[in-house]
């Protein structure tokens, strides 16, 4: 392939769209509304699809990393938010070490699993 690729976009649902959309605004996404049934949610250089479209399994069935620089940092943050006390089935995980790095955890108020990671620096 010889063009330049400049990002990924994925699709994902919402079980109720709007908590969804109050929730990631609440994360630090920006919203850019397409439409009645789609927005588009970015930070620096990442961003999503939001649809109003609910399929439990999808749902369920749905995960996405995001590398992050510090996520020791960045969990901080996340309990900084109260996420879990401001929204329903919204569930958090904290750091955990592993042989590749170290992540985090946020079930959405959906369910969807967002994985916020940070890699180690191999010398």
């Amino acid at each position: 392939m010889q063009q330049y690729i400049k990002s990924i976009r994925p699709f994902i649902g919402a079980e109720n769209f709007d908590i969804s959309r109050n929730f990631y605004q609440d994360l630090g996404f920006e919203e850019v509304i397409l439409n009645d049934n789609l927005s588009l949610f970015k930070i620096q250089d990442i961003a999503f699809y939001l649809q109003r479209a609910y399929v439990k399994d999808w749902i369920d069935n749905t995960m996405i990393f995001i590398e992050v620089e510090n996520v020791d940092a960045f969990w901080d943050e996340l309990l900084s938010l109260n996420l879990i006390e401001k929204y329903n089935n919204v569930r958090l995980v904290p750091v955990r070490n592993l042989d590749w790095g170290k992540e985090c955890f946020v079930h959405d108020p959906s369910g969807v699993l967002w994985h916020f990671g940070e890699f180690y620096k191999h010398s």
